[in-house]
């Protein structure tokens, strides 16, 4: 059941790029918030001109007016902005407020103390959230859990799986495989693109051909409730076949390792931002 309290919410979003656009669109059209609810500050005009015209919010002229009159402010810019964006006004938060932070790499000790009130959230949505199909992880510290988890499955749920971690380290872990994992996802995809043209397809149907491998391999896992994937994967490799000569490839190039290896890379390069954030 929806949160009473949404429908009377207003919810201010500092900074307008892809991913508050994205969130936006899913709050909108989720009809449980009212497009005129909705306000949004930005360093520049045009993504606020362009919101507005698209989805009928309000905009605001500087981030104070946000945090004045909103009851969920979330905080939408870059970590290397997050400092500039609440300039003298980290005081201005109320205890009541919710304050969602979607800065990458600002762990929870250095948010409390730049914001030493409001209820601190930290959210972490992907691109695919844009159609729906995201997965957006958030965590809290704040000891009324119910009230936190209802309200980011109420908010965001029109975005897709919405789901709570229970620690820095599996924020991470989201993070990385899901966040940035969606662009690990489309470096593989160029490959078989790549691989595919070679052998005289057109790009646009090369990119068709990937593109619904790749859908109808993940609807198909979605769809197999019950079923692991290393299943699904034997059900479609035969003993000395075709697939099976492929796969033994990728394993005897440790494709697993080399990928591993670049979810630690990742890992390591948040780690320092973290660092340069306390």
């Amino acid at each position: 059941m929806k949160n009473p309290l949404l429908k009377t919410m207003k919810i201010g979003f500092i900074g307008a790029g892809n991913m508050t656009q994205a969130l936006v669109k899913g709050m909108v059209e989720s009809k449980e918030i009212r497009p005129d609810h909705i306000m949004v500050s930005n360093r520049t005009q045009g993504k606020l001109l362009k919101l507005a015209e698209q989805f009928q919010v309000q905009t605001r002229a500087h981030n104070q007016e946000i945090i004045a009159e909103c009851d969920v402010v979330i905080i939408a810019v870059k970590p290397q902005d997050f400092s500039t964006a609440l300039e003298g006004l980290t005081g201005q938060f109320s205890d009541h407020q919710i304050v969602i932070s979607l800065a990458a790499g600002i762990p929870f000790d250095s948010l409390e103390k730049q914001i030493p009130t409001g209820r601190l959230v930290r959210l972490m949505p992907n691109t695919p959230s844009i159609i729906g199909r995201g997965v957006i992880g958030f965590m809290s510290p704040d000891e009324d859990e119910g009230f936190v988890s209802s309200l980011m499955d109420d908010l965001f749920g029109g975005l897709g799986y919405v789901m709570k971690v229970d620690n820095e380290d599996q924020f991470e872990a989201l993070m990385i495989s899901c966040s940035s994992g969606t662009g690990f996802v489309f470096e593989m995809m160029m490959y078989w693109q790549d691989w595919i043209a070679e052998r005289g397809f057109a790009d646009d149907v090369s990119r068709k051909m990937t593109i619904e491998t790749f859908l109808g391999a993940a609807l198909l896992a979605a769809q197999s409730e019950g079923i692991e994937i290393e299943e699904l994967q034997s059900r479609v490799t035969s003993k000395k076949g075709v697939t099976a000569a492929g796969l033994t490839s990728m394993r005897e190039l440790e494709i697993e390792r080399g990928l591993r290896i670049s979810f630690e890379k990742a890992a390591m390069r948040s780690k320092e931002i973290s660092r340069t954030q306390k």
